[in-house]
């Protein structure tokens, strides 16, 4: 992964693919906050949300470094693919790219329970400027779900189809592979997450203690936010994203 510099966002990015980056992470002078929204729009009307947001905040568009979604239902893989090419279409109308490398960070899950009709708008981060120097990192890890390498094929789903404890546990030291990667492609630390999301359906508390919390030292005393959800895709049983901010806001 490479670590790109962004300067109209005020941010550097990591390569990933073409629908998301691997993470993000302010530059010098500013920080990222991550904002949720009480009540999620449908994702392109929450576009608009980001925007008016944005405006009123004196940020511009490019600010915008991370995109959190909610889907009815996980999708195929080419269910997946067309989804994709409808939201980098948005991401190059707002004129977000840079040398055609889309920066955004994304993550995009289904809720197995009350889930939304349509995909909408969960959450985004967006950098701002400081007025005091800070001297911790500011960023946003991308989901990641049990794909090995990240490869978007059936092919690359860790144990397909097994759900056994042995089976997630090999899923689960995948994602946590993932996000220790992308954590250090930011050149942060599991010292600097201050929130840990975990999406799955299986049981949590066999993986819990030995393949999570003992790996992230001191995070672990911030504990982690368990979404009884499903990664985007048909087959997949497990996914995280993490984050380091200092301001969480709820609009």
């Amino acid at each position: 992964m490479i670590l790109t510099d962004n300067p109209r966002g005020n941010y550097q990015f990591l390569s990933g693919i073409a629908p998301y980056s691997s993470g993000v992470v302010a530059l010098p002078g500013y920080e990222f906050i991550h904002v949720t929204l009480r009540q999620p729009p449908p994702y392109r009307q929450g576009f608009e949300t980001i925007a008016q947001y944005l405006a009123a905040q004196g940020r511009p568009r490019q600010a915008l470094g991370a995109i959190e979604l909610r889907s009815p239902t996980p999708f195929s893989f080419d269910g997946f693919a067309e989804f994709n090419q409808g939201y980098q279409e948005i991401l190059a109308e707002w004129d977000l790219l840079v040398d055609g490398q889309n920066p955004v960070a994304r993550t995009n899950v289904a809720p197995e329970l009350n889930p939304p009709v349509e995909p909408v708008l969960h959450a985004f981060a967006y950098t701002a400027p400081v007025s005091n120097p800070i001297t911790v990192l500011t960023f946003v890890v991308a989901g990641a779900g049990d794909l090995s390498n990240g490869l978007l094929s059936p092919e690359a789903i860790v144990r397909h189809g097994d759900t056994s404890p042995a089976g997630l546990q090999e899923k689960a030291a995948c994602v946590m592979a993932a996000m220790q990667a992308r954590l250090a492609g930011l050149q942060a630390l599991w010292a600097d997450v201050t929130t840990i999301d975990i999406y799955t359906v299986q049981p949590l508390q066999t993986l819990l203690a030995d393949s999570i919390l003992a790996l992230i030292g001191e995070a672990a005393g911030r504990g982690v936010h368990w979404f009884y959800s499903r990664p985007p895709i048909i087959g997949l049983e497990f996914e995280m994203d993490v984050r380091g901010v200092r301001q969480e806001i709820w609009l």
